[in-house]
């Protein structure tokens, strides 16, 4: 155990522009010399998707390294905390090492994040597992979604790290109206998209389940979204720019924004504001 001392924390509000409408993350600003167990205990009293820490890279093309817990254990990457704290870092004083770019380093490798006017975007990156589902998963997550199996329009794994797995639905409308029973799919990690009308300010509607890291239903999902994005985006299925909705069933108004470079990188952007600004003790 280390000794408790005083370390600057932030919440910051990401992928809403409407405050506390998105999905928060809980970043420490100093992770230096804190024991995974720490790391966990906050990340279970936090009680949010994730809490992050932030540490000095080990590597010298990094900005910064960080680790990131939900409530029941760490990922390797997640989207909303990689803006998030990204956002933090930056408001506490960071100077990135390129004007162009941030560097973050996490246990899946290096993640590039862009600043804009009023936005952060991440590459999304590489997907660790693709393809269709296979059908007795495939089967397991339409018992636990409620629904028949011929509602389901295409299905793939979007695995970049925390294990997605998605369905992709007629209509935005389904997508909202589902009710899973979680306790049929305790560990998964599993999304649901459906598409607006045409003209409709979103593209898509999703949602994100997230049981398997003590997350029952995730306000916004930006590691979903960049690999559910480069699966639309490669295929035809959606175009190279479009945006998504989430977090409506719970509330919140996220808004999250996808754009395929001719390169094939996805980008993912939102908004990220910094709502709580402090110490912790650690």
């Amino acid at each position: 155990m280390s000794k408790p001392r005083t370390r600057s924390f932030v919440q910051v509000d990401v992928f809403s522009t409407s405050l506390y409408r998105g999905n928060p993350v809980a970043v420490v600003l100093d992770g230096t010399d804190l024991s995974d167990e720490e790391m966990q205990r906050l990340a279970r009293w936090t009680n949010l998707s994730e809490t992050t820490f932030v540490l000095p890279p080990a590597v010298p093309e990094a900005d910064y390294r960080l680790r990131i817990f939900t409530p029941q254990g760490e990922l390797p990457f997640a989207g909303h905390p990689t803006l998030g704290s990204a956002r933090a870092w930056l408001d506490g004083g960071g100077m990135p090492r390129h004007a162009d770019r941030i560097v973050q380093e996490c246990a899946a490798g290096l993640v590039t994040v862009r600043r804009g006017e009023d936005t952060l975007s991440f590459a999304a990156p590489p997907r660790v597992r693709d393809g269709a589902l296979d059908e007795e998963y495939l089967q397991q997550v339409v018992a636990a979604f409620g629904i028949t199996r011929d509602r389901v329009v295409a299905h793939q794994w979007v695995d970049n790290g925390p294990g997605w797995a998605v369905v992709q639905l007629s209509t935005a409308e389904e997508v909202l109206a589902l009710e899973p029973d979680l306790s049929l799919f305790p560990t998964a990690m599993v999304g649901a998209i459906g598409a607006y009308p045409g003209g409709s300010e979103y593209a898509f509607e999703m949602r994100t389940f997230a049981p398997g890291a003590g997350v029952p239903e995730d306000p916004a999902c930006g590691s979903m979204n960049a690999a559910v994005g480069q699966w639309l985006t490669s295929t035809g299925a959606a175009p190279s720019a479009y945006r998504v909705s989430q977090g409506a069933r719970l509330g919140r108004a996220a808004s999250i924004e996808i754009t395929a470079d001719a390169d094939g990188t996805v980008w993912v952007s939102g908004a990220a504001t910094i709502c709580i600004r402090g110490s912790i003790t650690l």
